[in-house]
């Protein structure tokens, strides 16, 4: 589908167009003056040296310029992952800076890049010579549903802005006192909605809510604690979905599901929608089943501490957590090799594969990838080489 363009907007903007990636309908509302053109987002002026830079023209895509640039319109997570500026994918200005690549200028830079053999591009005399991603292209190393359905480790109450404090379904259930909402009963309390379901939040025009505002919905769920040490290291919660504010009260709001991942019930809890981009990586074997690493590099090795819905036997496909986040350097796309300790005395045994999809400061969502025997809670991770 072609997302709506609002006619205010339709000589300004551009939007992903990916068929399969539904826009926001509400574009964003903070346009100002940037140089000489019209932009929502903050573009950066100065750009590392070498950096590849195109200037969105009218018209353009993410989801065209990836294909143009990197052969692959799937591959549009990568460019907006270069230039995070670009708060929402889905709208991208004109006269906005887009940073595509990085220009090398010889062969031995190349061959300093890493990108292997089969990845340098001819070059014309005197000119610069670009990387040619096009016989190895990143591919995802997830989905969005990895990302916006699973969850996050946080602390005990971990902070949000507002909760669920009624739908149009449990009206009938109760009464209007003054602005709240109060309900009797049970039955409308454990309603399960869904998307396109209304549903009515805490917090109006008082607390600063706004018409259009994005807010994931959240759960708070079991404590998760460490398959080493076993102490508490925070606390599992889950992600439900999204919501969109339609209209806002003085001390309350109306909202409308607009993506449901699991059943949505009153007094769960709504925060902020952080667009997350899906990570990419150029994807190689898995490491040398007769070539481990050294058991004394586990020692201080990350763990696989936690998985959804508590699954104990894990495998390809699965997301699970781990125990470092970005104050320990993990960042989205980095590579793990999954080992298991075994007695001493005996080398590692090597499990399979792990990509990170998303951090926070003490954990990390990831995603097994490749499973050679079944994963397991306490599992341990050593970084791969890129």
């Amino acid at each position: 589908m072609t997302p709506r363009k609002f006619a205010f907007l339709a000589l300004a903007i551009s939007v992903l167009g990916a068929g399969w990636l539904v826009a926001d309908e509400n574009p964003p509302t903070n346009l100002h003056v940037v140089g000489d053109h019209w932009t929502a987002w903050e573009p950066p002026s100065e750009f590392p040296d070498g950096a590849e830079v195109y200037i969105i023209q009218k018209g353009d895509t993410l989801w065209d310029l990836s294909n143009q640039y990197y052969g692959d319109p799937y591959l549009w997570p990568q460019l907006w992952e270069r230039n995070q500026y670009i708060l929402d994918a889905h709208w991208i200005y004109p006269d906005d800076p887009l940073v595509i690549g990085v220009e090398v200028t010889s062969i031995d830079e190349i061959a300093d890049a890493g990108e292997g053999e089969g990845e340098m591009a001819a070059a014309d005399e005197g000119e610069g010579m670009l990387l040619d991603r096009s016989s190895s292209a990143p591919v995802p190393l997830g989905s969005e549903a990895d990302i916006y359905c699973s969850g996050f480790i946080g602390e005990k109450n971990a902070p949000y802005d507002s909760t669920v404090i009624g739908s149009e379904y449990a009206i009938s259930a109760g009464n209007v006192a003054g602005s709240h909402l109060e309900y009797s009963g049970t039955s409308s309390l454990l309603m399960n909605l869904s998307i396109g379901d209304v549903i009515y939040i805490d917090g109006g025009r008082d607390s600063g809510q706004m018409a259009g505002s994005v807010y994931t919905i959240m759960r708070p769920g079991v404590a998760v604690n460490h398959p080493a040490s076993q102490k508490t290291v925070g606390y599992f919660y889950r992600y439900l979905g999204r919501a969109r504010i339609l209209s806002v009260q003085e001390n309350s709001a109306i909202a409308e599901i607009v993506d449901a991942c699991n059943p949505v019930q009153l007094g769960d809890l709504l925060r902020p929608f952080t667009p997350q981009p899906v990570p990419l990586a150029r994807r190689s074997g898995l490491m040398g089943v007769n070539d481990p690493v050294e058991a004394e590099a586990l020692v201080d090795a990350p763990y696989i501490i936690h998985s959804d819905d508590q699954i104990i036997s894990l495998g390809q496909g699965h997301v699970v957590y781990l125990d470092r986040g970005s104050v320990d350097d993990v960042a989205p796309g980095d590579l793990f090799t999954i080992y298991r300790e075994t007695p001493s005395g005996l080398p590692p045994l090597m499990v399979g594969e792990l990509a990170v999809l998303s951090v926070t400061e003490q954990a990390a969502l990831g995603k097994i990838l490749e499973s050679r025997y079944t994963v397991f809670l306490g599992d341990r991770l050593d970084p791969k080489p890129n």
